[in-house]
This record gives C-alpha cells, sequence and structure tokens, in this order.
C-alpha cells in the first residue's frame, strides 16, 4: 500500500499542483522518498512533530493546498487530536489525513505505536470522514475520491503486504459498503485486514453448509445504514471484524445503527479493550483473536443461540 500512496500522489500532483504532501519523518517508511525526488516542492516534512504538522496542514488548506499528511495511526490521532479537531475541523479546513500501521500491522513497534483506538477517537470528531481500505486498489481510487472532497477526511491504512480483494475495474463510494459475498445465514460486516480474514471465514463455513454474506464496510463514518438494516433482515444474524478495540469503532457504529432501527443478535469481533505488543501479524492475531477462525467461531454461536 505504501508504494500505491506514494505513486498516487505524484498522479496527483502532476495534474493537480494544489496537492502537497506532509511528513513527520517517515518518508522511507510509506515511500514517499519518491514522491518527494519528483516533485521537492510539493513535501514538507515536519519532523517528528505531528500535531504542529497538523497545524502547518492547515495553514496551507487556508492558502488553497490540498494537503496529504500521513504518519503513523498512533501519532495522527492520539497525538495531534486537538490539533485536528481545532485546526481542521472545527476550522472547517480541507485535510487528508493517512495512519498506517493500523492496529496489529504495527507489529515489532509494539504497544506505543499499536493503534486500537484511532477509529474511535476519529469518528467522535464533528464532521470528520472515516475510511479504512483495505486492498491497494482501494487505497488509489480513495485518494483520488477524497482529493475532491472538502474537510477532513482520516484514512487508515496498513503500509504491507496487504491481500489483494478488489481488480482494478472496481469503484468505491464514500459512506457506502460493499457487498463481497451474498449470503442468507448471517452477516458479516468487516473492514481493513479483517475483510480478507472474513472472506476465509465465509469459505470455511461454506464447508458446514453455513452461508454468510460478507460486506466490506470501508467507511465507518458515515456509515452505510442501508446496507446494515438490509442485511440484518435478510440474515437476522450480525457478526463485525475490526482490526481495532470493540469499542467505539466499527462493532460500535454498526451496533448503534441496529439497536436504533432493527435490532438482531450481534457480536463483535475485534481487540478487547487491551493494549498492543511486539510480534508478528499471525502471532497477533492469535492473541486478539482476530483469525478466521475466530470469525467462524463467532457466527456458529450467533447461530446456535
Amino acid at each position: 500500500m505504501r508504494q500505491v500512496y506514494s505513486n498516487t500522489l505524484a498522479e496527483m500532483t502532476e495534474k493537480d499542483k494544489r496537492v502537497i504532501a506532509l511528513e513527520a519523518d517517515l518518508m522511507g517508511a510509506i515511500k514517499t522518498n519518491d514522491f518527494q525526488k519528483k516533485f521537492p516542492e510539493h513535501l514538507i516534512n515536519c519532523g517528528i512533530m505531528e500535531a504542529n504538522m497538523i497545524g502547518v496542514a492547515a495553514g496551507l488548506s487556508i492558502t488553497g493546498r490540498i494537503p496529504f499528511v500521513h504518519t503513523f495511526a498512533s501519532f495522527a490521532t492520539r497525538r495531534a487530536c486537538d490539533q485536528i479537531f481545532l485546526a481542521a475541523a472545527y476550522s472547517d479546513n480541507n485535510l487528508k489525513i493517512i495512519g498506517s500501521d493500523a492496529g496489529i500491522s504495527s507489529q515489532h513497534n509494539g504497544g506505543t505505536h499499536m493503534p486500537f483506538e484511532d477509529l474511535g477517537i476519529m469518528r467522535s470528531i464533528p464532521g470528520v470522514k472515516v475510511i479504512e481500505v483495505s486492498d491497494s486498489t482501494m487505497l488509489r481510487s480513495v485518494l483520488k475520491v477524497v482529493k475532491e472532497q472538502k474537510g477532513v477526511h482520516y484514512i487508515r491504512l496498513i503500509r504491507k503486504n496487504a491481500y489483494k480483494i478488489y481488480d482494478e475495474r472496481s469503484e468505491f463510494r464514500i459512506g457506502k459498503g460493499n457487498l463481497l459475498l451474498d449470503g442468507h445465514d448471517a452477516t458479516i460486516i468487516a473492514s481493513g485486514i479483517m475483510v480478507y480474514e472474513s472472506l476465509k471465514a465465509a469459505e470455511f463455513l461454506r464447508e458446514k453448509d453455513i452461508n454468510v454474506a460478507v460486506v466490506d464496510m470501508f467507511t465507518i463514518k458515515p456509515i452505510d445504514k442501508e446496507l446494515i438494516i438490509k442485511y440484518a433482515k435478510k440474515t437476522g444474524v450480525v457478526l463485525t471484524a475490526e482490526n481495532h478495540n470493540i469499542i467505539n469503532g466499527l462493532g460500535s457504529a454498526v451496533a448503534e445503527v441496529l439497536s436504533e432501527s432493527y435490532p438482531v443478535k450481534l457480536k463483535r469481533i475485534g481487540v478487547k479493550d487491551r493494549f498492543g505488543q511486539v510480534g508478528t501479524q499471525d502471532y497477533l492475531k492469535k492473541v486478539y483473536q482476530l483469525s478466521y477462525l475466530d470469525i467462524a467461531s463467532g457466527i456458529e454461536e450467533l447461530l446456535n443461540k
């Protein structure tokens, strides 16, 4: 995904010189050192001062620029929360904030760099659109879409080794979920790396004659209420899967929709109010119960109630 981010920035800047990238000394981590070589006047390295970087981006927005601000998700949200609230959202500025190394994909950077709360922080700020991309095709498309939309967008992603979900012709609408697999027994609503795990879980369950629908809910806010309610009515059972704390993330957002509009049996697969730790992604999936087997087990539990 990091190479796609850098390449798409370059493609957008080629066509529109208002685009400008801001970094907190992480050009190598997200491959924008390649972008910097091509467009040296369109990248500002603000150093390891993430809160200040948001202020710089807000100032650039006021001058008519379109700033794309990147740092690790933990620092893009926890460390810069007040600046995002005041300088970006409250002041009605136009910032595209990219938070990389989402959840367990931070791996060996450990608990200090492992964000399980970033989606919750960002979706609680008025007017901010919150997106978690599931593969590089979606990232390329979403970057181009949000460039044309005014306002504050938070895009959560992993930097490396994303599984391919979509073909190159796929199109995406902010605020609309994507139905990847239809089914009638239960519905899995997932985001980010958990989309791939959910598809694997659906395949596993099919061998047990359990037919599940899989929805990629890549826009956490505004969430696709219509699609959630449609499949709650169709299947009567909903499971959410996220690489994030189950508190105030995708699971909470779906629960809010269902409790107000169409209550059904619901289970949330995600991090259960814990801090991060060092480990490989496969190891961390087991520790935090984020694997396709945990999703499948959750569906069976719901169906047996």
